[in-house]
């Protein structure tokens, strides 16, 4: 979207936080971080610079998936403290200039909420309807193998329908079968949530972050979907960017944010989401959400067998996943920029380099992100330059889909324990769930009971103790890149162009704004390179993460040491 440094929203010079409570700080000694816990460092996050902080779920749950199987969505789970708390939380954040963003999760709720224990309570229930019920497939018995409504495979794995005995019919479930989805296609279940968000709002909290919504439109049909391996099926064609997810999210807007949507942020993740619906999702002029979460950028290492087969990353690839993205919402809509969440692995450990170039490796991964044209979101632990958990062990992990794909994967030979132990060191969610390390003590400060995930072994040496205490450390270093985005109305607003497309080493590209233009350069490598960059003589450093910040040679010529970033201002 073209806006001017005058019009533009105020969150295109902003940095969100995320915060996974669970794992973030206990302030009681119980193992499990909590809200009380996140008010004992929001002076880490004020000293960060960053404008908003995003809550992962606080809410009442059985904790199937961590929190995002709800049970009570007005209400904070007695696990992270009390709604007292959550207001506390709210007043220290804005008496600090920062912003607070719930986790919204209105695809599916926990089955242990009042709605869905109604809904299943008869066929005949009132609320039978807020949830997607069907019987049997045609022509066979309740409980049979293959008699699913549909064919549909769960993202967590096994078929996404689960029989209720008591009805002899079957509810969908997306996820786990703890999550049955939530029927959009009932009004009353929409002015449901849209009272539920309003709540929230007038409460104090600055807008939300909306899990899978795009998956919340389902074709009414429910068609089955192809097989490409196996007997279940990929129903994402009648649930991904479904009928009226549009309509939907317009919907949304107009019952909840009209009216006070300058002060709020509103992001969609959505799995599946292509640039032509992110360009319509975002539109300003449309009035949906101000950004979403695209997967792409994440799915580029992934192999054949998807997530938990790795491969290595192609530099060319993520340039041109994200010159596209760059490109495509240049004129309107708005990126996000991530890197990590709480569902996807650190990325020093996946795309640079955890050992002897932590920190480089680290720095030149945010000094590209953060340079892009868009809204950068940092995960807790990631502005330390934490790292993936190095678990050697099944018995380490604890989250429901590694657990289930190892299950699966076992049952029907796809990999030996060995390449299942591998595939989750990589790529396992539980990665990003270690506690946060803020010093070398015993479970890394976190907790002074024992931890519900273990702490990551290297806390001795890499912690906010010590990262806060060296300025030429990854929290410096996010702390620089922030300040930028903050006083550079070119990093907030500048037009981006993709520099050496084809390179395999060295990501490189410029932003330019009222004749002002910078040069973003980082080497995605342990070994030197060398490379020509038109315009590069002569231009002034404006940050890097090596002390010296040499000036490239005359001839144009710039030469990166391993794993460096550099942002030059190149003369008008």
């Amino acid at each position: 979207m073209t806006w001017t440094v005058e019009d533009a929203p105020w969150w295109t010079r902003a940095v969100v936080y995320q915060v996974y409570p669970r794992s973030f700080a206990d302030s009681d000694g119980d193992g499990i971080g909590d809200l009380r816990g996140v008010l004992d460092h929001v002076d880490h996050l004020e000293a960060l610079g960053v404008d908003v902080v995003w809550l992962s779920p606080i809410y009442p749950s059985p904790q199937d998936d961590n929190g995002y199987d709800i049970s009570d969505y007005q209400d904070v789970d007695p696990v992270f403290g009390t709604l007292a708390d959550l207001d506390a939380l709210v007043e220290a954040l804005h008496a600090r200039g920062m912003r607070l963003v719930l986790d919204l999760v209105v695809n599916h709720t926990s089955d242990e909420h009042p709605w869905f224990v109604e809904s299943r309570s008869s066929a005949d229930s009132p609320k039978r309807d807020w949830y997607w019920w069907r019987p049997p497939r045609h022509g066979m018995a309740a409980g049979q193998p293959g008699a699913e409504p549909t064919n549909w495979r769960s993202f967590f794995s096994g078929p996404a329908w689960e029989l209720d005995e008591a009805t002899g019919e079957y509810y969908l479930h997306l996820f786990s079968r703890k999550q049955p989805d939530l029927n959009w296609e009932n009004p009353e279940v929409r002015q449901a949530v849209y009272a539920m968000m309003r709540w929230w709002l007038d409460r104090g909290v600055d807008g939300f972050r909306m899990d899978v919504i795009n998956l919340v439109s389902k074709d009414p049909a429910l068609p089955d979907g192809p097989v490409h391996d196996g007997v279940l099926g990929d129903g994402s064609a009648a649930y991904t960017n479904g009928p009226r997810i549009h309509e939907f999210l317009a919907e949304m807007h107009r019952e909840v944010f009209a009216g006070r949507s300058d002060r709020l942020l509103t992001v969609g993740e959505m799995p599946g989401v292509t640039v032509e619906h992110a360009r319509l999702f975002t539109d300003p002029a449309r009035a949906e959400v101000d950004m979403v979460f695209q997967f792409e950028h994440v799915g580029l290492d992934h192999g054949p067998g998807g997530k938990f087969d790795v491969r290595p990353l192609r530099l060319r690839d993520l340039k041109a996943s994200f010159g596209r993205w760059q490109a495509e919402l240049a004129d309107v809509g708005w990126n996000s920029l991530y890197w990590n969440n709480h569902d996807q692995p650190r990325i020093v450990s996946r795309f640079g380099d955890d050992g002897r170039y932590r920190r480089e490796s680290a720095t030149m991964l945010a000094t590209v992100l953060h340079l892009h044209r868009g809204t950068p979101y940092v995960y807790q632990g990631e502005e330390l330059g934490m790292t993936n958990a190095g678990f050697t062990s099944f018995d380490d992990y604890r989250d429901i889909e590694s657990l289930r794909h190892v299950a699966e994967a076992r049952a029907y030979g796809y990999a030996s324990d060995a390449e299942l132990l591998a595939g989750l060191a990589a790529m396992s969610r539980d990665n990003a769930r270690t506690p946060v390390q803020w010093d070398a003590s015993r479970h890394a400060g976190f907790t002074t009971g024992t931890p519900w995930l273990p702490v990551t072994p290297n806390h001795v040496d890499v912690n906010a103790a010590r990262e806060r205490a060296d300025e030429r450390s990854v929290f410096h270093h996010y702390r620089r890149l922030i300040e930028l985005r903050h006083t550079d109305p070119v990093v907030a607003l500048g037009d981006f162009t993709m520099l050496l497309p084809e390179h395999e080493h060295v990501y490189a590209f410029t932003r330019s704004l009222d004749g002002d233009t910078l040069l973003v350069l980082g080497s995605f490598s342990g070994e030197p390179q060398e490379v020509q960059v038109d315009g590069a003589a002569g231009s002034a450093p404006v940050l890097g993460n090596y002390a010296d910040d040499a000036p490239p040679d005359a001839d144009g010529r710039v030469r990166l040491r391993p794993w460096e970033a550099q942002v030059r201002r190149l003369r008008r």
